[in-house]
């Protein structure tokens, strides 16, 4: 007698929600897509203990009819699909047919529907796969489900389940996410009675974005829109100071259906080059629209991940309408909403006034207590007019620089290092303002930080941030084309590493090469740097080719040319920029920010910290209680 059987319908229903039904939230996620392909425009979720004991989904949407609610929790019963090709085109978020059988194989069900407006519906009751009832009931158009015991068949699904608090954030992660991505639906969820969801289905995406985040970050949210002749693109991201230390803040829905795909988040980070620091993401939500031929989403059983038939096309459009809306926009945060500068604001000011003692490298003391920074700004503000030329940032042009290029390997000291910088225009915003405004200078704080004011407010910049994005934007535009700038060293240097770090490195002296930075194995474990580019801060050297060097080593990939002109820039821009304690004149400082104004991104350093945060009068007033 053969072996092989086929198993009975029960059995294959409890296989087929291992694939479906993972987890409560899994649940959820089937019956609120259901929902919405039913058109619904109010769908309100219930759920008691993590949605173990008891999931409710209740929608308004267009309902079962009749002669359709047992045929419903049949095995690959489905009305999205008629055809193979319609596997091809799939509009709705719902179609594998699977979701109602699987859910009702392992759980108490009770489905009350009606397709109809007269108040005539349908209710059937289902124990574990098993029908129990099915009769006329009184029900207005819509779906009420209710599920309840879940895995209560199955004790070894149950006994892997996580804490109700575990369960509960799954559940509530799916529903913020579906309702970011239909902000057209009214969604209402509750757990145990207590509501943790409510929007109000009026499409603003916005208001949607507010309760879920807060109103604090919702208003620090960017439009987003484009459209290519195969995608459009809506939404809105984040200002840098709005970031989080994980990606979960990024929501991306396909034509409605929210995904998973590293490629869409990734493309999003990307718009952020040098905006956030390390191991911080933003916020963003976006609705991405495409023909459904071009889309598969019939990937994973969960239907969370997809694939795309022009993914290259789609993820430069990310990348280029994210990064359009952060460059028309002005980064500059509050510092009050963002630190604790309120209380430290509020228990003194003291100001490390810009005229200096003579014969003293120490700017004097000045206070204002008891003063408005109005008041002490006519004492500190430089004469515009009068403004000296000879002071270590007042910078010749790159091109002059370049006409005469250094004959032996000598590179321009900290207090040089603009002296190549590319007279540049002030960056725009959309409105036609600077980027970073005219500011007149106060002073320094404790020797690093730069106060300024203008009719808004107070302004504090980070001198060594400041710099170092102007260093870092030069740098990069230097590294364009190493080569030409390279010169031979009088004295070559000598690096050491391991064995195993040599065979690498050795493998990649082509690389170093279009970096500029020549290297030569003179035998054993020593490399020696032949040639470097000019530019290359003096002293610094062989601290930063060796940190170089360990970057490549670090990369497990093919190396990125890119990224290493973009590593090189930043090694470079942090070993010559000024530091903290570091005493600025008032012509000095006011030259370091008219060179920041003229960066292409003056908001951060190339490590994503801030460069400047401001404070308005608004905000100073209301600290000093001068206005409630």
């Amino acid at each position: 007698m053969g072996k092989i059987r086929v198993l009975d319908e029960h059995i294959a229903n409890q296989i087929a929600a291992g694939e479906v039904v993972e987890r409560p939230a899994s649940v959820v996620k089937e019956l609120v897509e259901n929902a919405i392909d039913a058109e619904s425009t109010t769908i309100d979720v219930a759920v008691e203990e993590g949605g173990i004991q008891l999931i409710r989904v209740t929608d308004n949407g267009t309902g079962i009819a009749a002669d359709d609610c047992e045929t419903a929790f049949l095995r690959h019963a489905t009305s999205k699909i008629a055809s193979g090709a319609d596997l091809f085109r799939i509009k709705s978020l719902g179609f594998r047919g699977e979701a109602l059988p699987s859910i009702a194989a392992v759980a108490k069900v009770e489905c009350t529907s009606s397709a109809r407006t007269d108040g005539l519906g349908k209710k059937i009751v289902i124990d574990g796969g098993v029908v129990k009832m099915c009769a006329d009931a009184a029900h207005p158009r819509g779906t009420d489900i209710k599920v309840s015991d879940l895995f209560f068949n199955t004790p070894a699904r149950l006994k892997y389940l996580h804490t109700v608090q575990t369960e509960l954030s799954h559940i509530s992660d799916f529903l913020y996410r579906i309702a970011l991505a239909h902000p057209e639906i009214a969604f209402s969820f509750t757990h145990n009675g207590n509501k943790l969801l409510a929007t109000n289905g009026n499409g603003d995406l916005l208001q949607v974005i507010a309760a879920i985040y807060g109103t604090d970050t919702a208003r620090k949210m960017i439009r987003v829109e484009a459209e290519t002749a195969d995608f459009s693109l809506a939404g809105f991201v984040a200002k840098p100071e709005a970031s989080r230390a994980n990606r979960n803040g990024m929501t991306i829905a396909v034509n409605g259906r929210t995904v998973r795909h590293y490629l869409l988040t990734q493309a999003i980070m990307d718009s952020y080059h040098t905006l956030l620091p390390l191991h911080r993401f933003p916020i963003a939500v976006l609705h991405v629209r495409m023909e459904p031929s071009l889309l598969d989403v019939n990937v994973h059983p969960n239907k969370l991940e997809v694939r795309f038939s022009k993914e290259q096309e789609l993820l430069g459009a990310i990348r280029q309408a994210t990064a359009a809306a952060l460059k028309r926009t002005t980064l500059i945060p509050s510092a009050v909403q963002n630190g604790p500068l309120k209380t430290y604001m509020q228990e003194q000011l003291v100001i490390e006034s810009a005229p200096r003692q003579a014969g003293s490298g120490r700017p004097q003391q000045a206070t204002a207590s008891g003063r408005t920074v109005q008041e002490v700004q006519p004492e500190l503000a430089p004469q515009q007019a009068k403004r000296p030329t000879n002071n270590r940032y007042a910078y010749p042009s790159e091109a002059a620089s370049a006409a005469k290029p250094p004959q032996d390997r000598t590179a321009p000291t900290v207090q040089e290092t603009a002296a190549f910088l590319q007279a540049a225009a002030p960056t725009q915003t959309s409105g036609g303002m600077p980027a970073i405004p005219h500011l007149h200078v106060i002073g320094q704080m404790r020797g690093t930080y730069i106060l300024a004011q203008n009719e808004d407010g107070l302004y504090l910049i980070d001198q060594h941030a400041a710099h170092e994005r102007i260093n870092y934007e030069r740098f990069y535009e230097l590294f364009a084309n190493p080569q030409e700038a390279s010169q031979t060293l009088a004295l070559p240097l000598t690096l050491e590493f391991s064995p195993t770090e040599m065979n690498v490195l050795l493998a990649k002296l082509a690389v170093f090469a279009q970096a500029g930075v020549f290297l030569e194995h003179f035998g054993g474990n020593t490399l020696l740097v032949r040639a470097l580019p000019h530019w290359i801060p003096a002293g610094r050297e062989k601290e930063i080719v060796e940190e170089m060097a360990e970057w490549v080593l670090a990369e497990k990939q093919e190396i990125d040319i890119g990224k290493l002109r973009e590593k090189s820039a930043i090694l470079c821009a942090c070993k010559a920029s000024i530091k903290a304690n570091d005493a600025l004149t008032v012509p000095e400082i006011e030259a370091l920010i008219d060179r920041l104004r003229a960066c292409r991104n003056p908001y951060t350093c190339p490590h994503g910290r801030p460069v400047v945060v401001s404070i308005s009068n608004y905000e100073l007033e209301k600290m000093f209680k001068r206005v409630m």
